[in-house]
């Protein structure tokens, strides 16, 4: 259980905080390409660790990430025209390019210098597997930019979506490492059934178990850990075991267990302290899914479910569209479309910032735990001079999440197919 003290080194990013200050320290995902798609298109605000920002696309294609606040009177620079290689100002025309420089004055004098002299906050970019990354930490710790685990291949088929969470980042991820609700809150969504593994029919994600107790078993990893949720299978329990294994990778990346069509994994990038952005993405070296396709399943369609800034259309206020009626005859457990909408109404519901020192933790928190000891440890030993735990740059491409009906004397730490640096054991 977390000391008030503890959970506030956990979840606080914004300012001088430590969490936010190591998150820096690694390339993040600051919005989805799609959000900017073409040269001198709109530009779209952006906020990282309580820092407001605006993303925008030049003339030649080029991305840049700057603070929103014109170095000259500090006006919005979202308002901006992006126009000739620049983001220029409304209030006297000054343009910025994607780099933070001045390239134009027109409010100066013809042959002032002072342009040379004013420089816009800028963070480096890259463009990779749908997403725009930015790096916001020291120029002198940056790390080379290595695709993600769910994209390790430009040809990777990647579809995601992006919703804004009214809650602190880490209630969200510890929703992905909690393998125990889904077969309460997500049972229509990932009913049980008698199937070799889990599959993807289109409207559900089918689960060969109806244990709602998995044995958990977790391991440290260089990384952050990985775990097993073991279950007992629909069919030849006797001699075999259901076990999905889940990858965290800090900061705040999790390798979710897959099904027959696609491997999932999720990211919760923190907007501030009390929000953050969601992405669940289902991924592809061979196969996958159509992106609508998955945010018609998801519930995460723009226009329809979502509006132009990714929000919710349905939210606490109106109890996030819960049909009481469906629940009643049995149609839906929760009432709610989508599986991450009903991770939302959980994680919203408790509070801003969850205070973590009030709850009553069992043995399916077991995971949930691992997290919250091994992100204390290392921001305390990043703020002692310590690196922050990272994948090299062979692992990500070879981290994989696992699930499927296994014998008995099996060794979950086989499975998956990936070589991990491991630490000691926390079993």
């Amino acid at each position: 259980m977390l000391t008030p003290e503890e959970n506030d080194l956990l979840t606080r990013v914004e300012g001088d905080a430590p969490m936010g200050r190591m998150m820096r320290r690694y390339w993040i995902a600051a919005c989805l390409t799609e959000e900017i798609p073409e040269p001198d298109c709109d530009p779209v605000r952006v906020r990282l660790f309580g820092e407001d920002l605006v993303a925008f696309r030049d003339s030649e294609g080029r991305v840049g990430l700057i603070d929103e606040a014109c170095p000259h009177r500090r006006a919005s620079l979202f308002y901006g025209r992006n126009e000739e290689c620049g983001l220029r100002c409304l209030y006297h025309g000054w343009k910025i390019d994607v780099e933070g420089n001045v390239t134009d004055m027109p409010s100066e004098p013809a042959n002032s210098e002072f342009a040379g002299k004013v420089k816009q906050k800028a963070y480096p970019v890259k463009e990779w597997g749908g997403f725009i990354w930015t790096y916001m930490g020291e120029a002198e710790h940056m790390p080379e930019f290595v695709p993600p685990h769910f994209a390790p291949t430009e040809n990777t088929n990647v579809s995601t979506f992006k919703v804004h969470v009214d809650c602190n980042w880490a209630q969200g991820l510890e929703g992905a490492i909690d393998s125990a609700h889904s077969s309460s809150l997500h049972s229509t969504d990932m009913p049980p059934a008698s199937v070799g593994r889990s599959t993807a029919t289109g409207t559900s994600w089918q689960r060969p178990s109806t244990d709602k107790a998995p044995r958990l078993v977790v391991q440290s990893t260089n990384y952050g850990f990985q775990y097993a949720a073991v279950r007992r299978p629909i069919r030849n329990s006797d001699s075999h075991d259901y076990v999905r294994l889940t990858h965290f990778i800090a900061p705040h990346h999790v390798a979710i267990p897959p099904n027959d069509v696609y491997n999932v994994a999720q990211m919760n990038v923190p907007v501030d302290d009390t929000h953050h952005n969601l992405y669940i993405i289902a991924w592809s070296e061979t196969g996958g899914v159509d992106q609508e396709v998955w945010r018609k399943f998801t519930g995460m369609q723009l226009g329809i479910d979502l509006d132009p800034e990714y929000k919710k259309i349905k939210k606490r206020g109106d109890n996030y569209g819960q049909d009481r009626a469906a629940m009643r005859v049995g149609k839906n457990f929760t009432g709610i479309k989508g599986f991450p909408n009903q991770d939302i109404a959980m994680w919203e519901t408790m509070m801003p910032v969850a205070e973590r020192w009030r709850e009553k933790l069992g043995a399916s928190d077991l995971a949930v735990v691992e997290f919250r000891s091994r992100m204390v440890e290392a921001i305390k030993a990043f703020v002692a001079g310590a690196a922050p735990p990272q994948l090299d740059s062979n692992q990500r491409t070879s981290v994989r999440a696992f699930e499927g009906i296994v014998p008995k004397s099996t060794d979950w730490r086989t499975l998956g197919g990936a070589e991990q640096t491991r630490d000691a054991a926390a079993e």
